[in-house]
């Protein structure tokens, strides 16, 4: 018995990413410094383990770079605060509403 052709799947539309309303180039260029300097940092902290370094290093080496992407964390929230945020607040209720509920959580997801 032949089979019935298949009906097409639907499938739900990808989300576009959300881009910044705006990206302060100071901010960007701080931004990729730490990052470079954390990627050279979490390789140097590879070599560490890989070569049975103390472990008290390691460790301060771990908290050197988890120092630098909380900077990298208070820098995105600066400019996020200075043209995302600014916009939404100037916008609908709706949007400042929404604005401020992500303000909340992204201050607390930096605070743990």
């Amino acid at each position: 018995m032949p089979r019935k052709p298949r009906s097409p799947r639907t499938t739900p539309p990808v989300p576009l990413p959300l881009l910044a309303s705006g990206v302060s180039p100071a901010i960007k260029a701080a931004n990729l410094a730490h990052l470079r300097r954390i990627e050279g940092q979490v390789r140097g902290i590879a070599a560490m383990v890989q070569h049975d370094r103390y472990c008290p290093d390691i460790i301060t080496q771990v908290a050197a770079a988890r120092q630098s992407l909380r900077a990298v964390a208070r820098n995105l929230l600066r400019n996020h605060l200075e043209h995302c945020a600014t916009a939404a607040l100037r916008g609908s209720e709706s949007q400042r509403s929404h604005m401020t509920r992500e303000l909340l959580d992204l201050v607390s997801k930096l605070d743990r």
